[in-house]
């Protein structure tokens, strides 16, 4: 592990940037962003034009390791290049962020009020393959709908075992059951996961380290007890849906969280902007979400 990598996750200030959207979100990213499906017809080509999305990202002035701790990766991106350099290394060496890949498959089907991750059968491939690249750390989500404490056993239970392979593997996961803004019991799904994921921290050996993004919560500091544990090092809001503006609103009166922000962080971005006009809003939108990680009331 890259001892200096993990001192800036573990103590820097910023947030991480969640940029690894997969082939069932790349679309709605892309129509975001100004590409609209009439401008590619293959799964390549559309690969090609979120890699240049990202690339664009990545390489803006506005965009490096002063506000911005870490990046989550797609695959596809950590096996491209940026400027000439694999992408983890572009992002670390170019930019002092740290880089962190996606490593689940997607979600399967609804049961129990909760979506359970498909099967991660090619977990020991990639994990090698993100050694390889220099990658400090993986993510992967799944997500809970409505306060069903079986369903939410069975997610925690799932995550926490892949997590014990990725740390074998000698990388930091971050465990994402993401709570949807949208469910009819939000509050109450949110306690049934602390606390299922607080026994699960606290079975850890003293040395395991991870990381957890989680909905922003209904009680602000619901999870002020897990960051403070050492095994925890760092609790990630995701914006799940809200938009910038109301995602950073919530986050600033939550202490224990910082942003990991996907399609909050390229909101207002789009393909026809001239590089001024994309750097300047690209730097007010990482502007905002640092002073929500960092300044907090």
């Amino acid at each position: 592990m890259n001892t200096d990598q993990l001192e800036k996750v573990e103590s820097a200030t910023g947030f991480f940037a969640a940029l690894d959207q997969s082939g069932g979100s790349t679309p709605g990213a892309l129509a975001q962003y100004g590409i609209g499906r009439d401008r590619y017809s293959t799964d390549a080509e559309m690969f090609d034009f979120v890699h240049a999305m990202r690339t664009r990202v990545y390489t803006s002035p506005a965009f490096g390791g002063d506000r911005v701790i870490a990046s989550i990766l797609f695959k596809q991106t950590m096996e491209r290049e940026v400027e000439g350099l694999p992408t983890a290394r572009y992002l670390w060496e170019r930019k002092n962020v740290v880089p962190i890949l996606k490593v689940d498959l997607g979600l399967a089907d609804e049961k129990d009020g909760v979506q359970l991750m498909k099967p991660i059968d090619t977990l020991d491939e990639v994990l090698a393959e993100a050694n390889q690249h220099g990658i400090f750390g993986t993510k992967m989500r799944s997500v809970i709908k409505d306060a069903s404490e079986t369903g939410i056993a069975a997610i925690v239970e799932q995550q926490f075992g892949y997590a014990d392979r990725i740390r074998a593997a000698g990388l930091v996961p971050i465990l994402e059951p993401e709570v949807s803004i949208t469910s009819p019991h939000k509050e109450q799904a949110e306690a049934l996961l602390n606390d299922a994921i607080r026994k699960h921290v606290e079975a850890l050996p003293a040395d395991a380290m991870i990381m957890v993004k989680l909905s922003i919560p209904t009680r602000p500091g619901l999870y002020a007890d897990l960051a403070s544990d050492p095994r925890v090092l760092r609790v990630l809001a995701l914006s799940g849906g809200y938009s910038r503006d109301e995602a950073c609103a919530l986050l600033v009166h939550d202490h224990a969280m910082i942003a990991s922000f996907s399609r909050a962080l390229l909101e207002g971005l789009t393909d026809g902007q001239t590089d001024d006009q994309f750097n300047a809003q690209l730097n007010a939108s990482i502007g905002k979400i640092y002073q929500a990680s960092v300044d907090k009331h």
